[in-house]
């Protein structure tokens, strides 16, 4: 019983750091209808961001994810201007493709710039620690990511439903020619939206160096099970993203302990498949 209650909260654990890389994409894709494939580098450069303030200036992960949510903020701010405003309300391939286009470019800029080398800080504030709850272990490292992940999903959802901006978002996400008929300056909608999605993987992306190494391909992996996340919680459910993220940590952890390690994906992609053969628009979709 202890070794199922373990797995069960480290996948737990996971998953709850998968739910708040998918909330960036969910409020992308939720509002814009806008498929954002470089997600997953916008975790990387984050995580460059971190380890280079870490390993240059000495300075801990836990204080350095402010400076890579505020960078990779702006990176995303930037790219919604240049790139992808010209690509809303077009076909959805045209802004997959273009942001691919993205991810690539980081993708190899950070290869050819700082080599495809593992690189993890040696020493930081909670590598290492754990924290024993009766026969359970719990890594302080993934934890804190955990407390982070529940605070900033709060905090958005409050955001979203209790503000007069967040309501602007949501009536931009249901029908955006019925909103700048009320005055809703829906271009600013949408920057706001994209520069917000970047700063939640941007935070997640700061916290991993205190027990991740980064490296150029660092962000392939989070970024598929981001839109897996988010296509089995239903579009632009934040509610269903983070139980989506939830129940892909769960089957991870139990699959690659009592199956195989090399199996846990492939229980987590056939998961997805029974379910949006059952429900198309997720579990929480509508």
């Amino acid at each position: 019983m202890t070794l199922f209650l373990q797995i069960a909260l480290d996948g737990i654990l996971n998953g709850m750091l998968y739910a708040i890389v998918a909330l960036g994409l969910t409020l992308i894709w939720g509002v814009m209808d806008v498929i954002n494939f470089a997600h997953g580098e916008f975790l990387m450069i984050a995580m460059y961001v971190s380890y280079w303030l870490g390993f240059l200036m000495n300075i801990d992960p836990l204080v350095s994810w402010v400076a890579s949510s505020v960078f990779v903020f702006l990176l995303a701010f930037v790219t919604y201007k240049l790139m992808v405003s010209h690509l809303v309300g077009k076909p959805a391939l045209s802004a997959l493709l273009a942001t691919f286009g993205l991810s690539m470019f980081l993708k190899n800029l950070c290869l050819n710039r700082f080599s495809p080398n593992f690189k993890l800080l040696p020493v930081t504030v909670l590598s290492g620690k754990t924290i024993p709850v009766g026969s359970l272990i719990l890594s302080l490292p993934q934890l804190v990511i955990a407390v982070f992940s529940l605070a900033v999903i709060f905090i958005v959802y409050r955001f979203i439903a209790s503000t007069r901006m967040g309501w602007a978002i949501q009536a931009t996400a249901m029908d955006k020619e019925a909103a700048e008929l009320m005055g809703i300056d829906t271009e600013k909608i949408y920057g706001l939206v994209f520069g917000l999605g970047g700063a939640c993987v941007g935070i997640a992306g700061g916290l991993l160096p205190t027990y991740m190494p980064v490296h150029p391909e660092v962000g392939s992996l989070f970024g598929l099970i981001a839109f897996i996340c988010v296509a089995m919680g239903g579009f632009g459910s934040i509610t269903g993203s983070l139980f989506a993220s939830l129940l892909v940590g769960l089957v991870e952890a139990f699959a690659g302990f009592y199956i195989a390690p090399i199996f846990k994906y492939v229980a987590v992609f056939a998961l997805y498949l029974v379910i949006v053969m059952l429900k198309p628009k997720g579990l929480f979709g509508w």
